[in-house]
C-alpha cells in the first residue's frame, strides 16, 4: 500500500492547439531532434522537484522519480553527462532517480546502450525497461545488461482478467523476473480487481489511474505526503 515514486510525464497546453498529448508532440520532438533539450529538461525537472520536495520536509524523503529516455535521445546525446548533472545541480541521491528505456533503444544499438547503462550504474541509478513484452528483446539482453526493473505493458495488464492468454503472460514475465532476480511494474492498473489479482501473483508493484492520476509537482507531493507513514524511514 505504500508509495515508492512517480514517473515524470510531458504535457503541452498550448493557447491555440489546446492539449497536446504526449502521442503527437514526442513523435515530432523525435524527428525534429528537440527531444534532446527536452529529454534534459525532464530530468532536471525530475531532480529538482526532489531536491524541492526534500526542502519542504526538512530531509531527504524515501522516494523516486522514473524519467523516460528515447531511443533518439539516447543516439544523439550524453545521456550520461545529462543525469550526472542533474544529480549535481539537485543534491540528490543517484538511486531516487530510475532511467526508463524500451527494448527498441536496445535493439537499435546494443553497443552503446549497454556503455550507457553500465555508466547510470556507476551513478547508483536504478534501469527499468518500459513496456516490456511488446518488443524483440531476447533474454540474453535480460541477462547481460544491468536492468533493475521489468515494466509489464499496459496492453497486457488492463484485460488480463478477461483474456486468459494475457494473464498467462504476466505470470510468465513475473516467473521470469523472479528468475533473474528483477522487480516488476505493472502498467495500466485501472481498477481494485485488477491490482489485488497482480498482488496475489507477487507482483511488486504497480502504477496506473487505480492509484492516481497525472498530476503536477505539487499535488504529487501532497499526496504522497498524504500517504507516507513516518516510522517507515
Amino acid at each position: 500500500g505504500g508509495i515508492t515514486g512517480f514517473e515524470a510525464l510531458s504535457r503541452w497546453e498550448d493557447e491555440e492547439l489546446g492539449v497536446v498529448p504526449p502521442t503527437e508532440f514526442i513523435p515530432v520532438a523525435e524527428e525534429s531532434g528537440l527531444i534532446a533539450p527536452l529529454g534534459r529538461w525532464a530530468a532536471y525537472e525530475a531532480a529538482q522537484a526532489l531536491a524541492r520536495w526534500d526542502a519542504k520536509a526538512g530531509q531527504a524523503l524515501p522516494v523516486g522519480v522514473n524519467v523516460n529516455l528515447s531511443p533518439i535521445q539516447m543516439a544523439r546525446d550524453d545521456v550520461a553527462k545529462m543525469f550526472e548533472e542533474a544529480l549535481h545541480y539537485s543534491g540528490i541521491a543517484g538511486k531516487r532517480l530510475t532511467a526508463e528505456i524500451t527494448e527498441s533503444a536496445i535493439i537499435a544499438d546494443p553497443a552503446n546502450v549497454r556503455k550507457l547503462l553500465f555508466a547510470l550504474k556507476e551513478l547508483k541509478m536504478s534501469i527499468a525497461m518500459d513496456d516490456f513484452g511488446t518488443g524483440f528483446s531476447n533474454l540474453a539482453s535480460l541477462h547481460s545488461l544491468p536492468i533493475d526493473i521489468l515494466k509489464i505493458d499496459r496492453s497486457f495488464v488492463s484485460s488480463m482478467l478477461e483474456d486468459r492468454d494475457k494473464a498467462v503472460i504476466v505470470r510468465t514475465i513475473l516467473s521470469l523476473a523472479e528468475s533473474l532476480n528483477l522487480r516488476v511494474t505493472a502498467e495500466g492498473v485501472e481498477t481494485q480487481e485488477v491490482a489485488l489479482a497482480l498482488q496475489q501473483m507477487g507482483c511488486w508493484q504497480g502504477q496506473g489511474y487505480y492509484f492516481a492520476r497525472p498530476m503536477g509537482e505539487n499535488d504529487a507531493y501532497d499526496y504522497w505526503r498524504a500517504r507516507w507513514n513516518c516510522e517507515t524511514i
